[in-house]
């Protein structure tokens, strides 16, 4: 399921680069992406710990 998430936001900001979105747009986009991907590792690490 996160892994969807991050599939989808990252084709979002994809979408807004090439279609020259405004900066605060691209930034904003890269920013949920960023935290979806943090949120992933997080659940990974604690996954092995178990």
């Amino acid at each position: 399921m996160l892994n969807e998430k991050i599939r989808k936001k990252r084709e979002e900001l994809n979408k807004s680069i090439e279609e020259n979105r405004k900066y605060e747009r691209i930034y904003e986009l890269s920013v949920e992406l960023d935290e979806l991907i943090s949120e992933y590792y997080k659940t990974q690490k604690q996954e092995i710990r178990v």
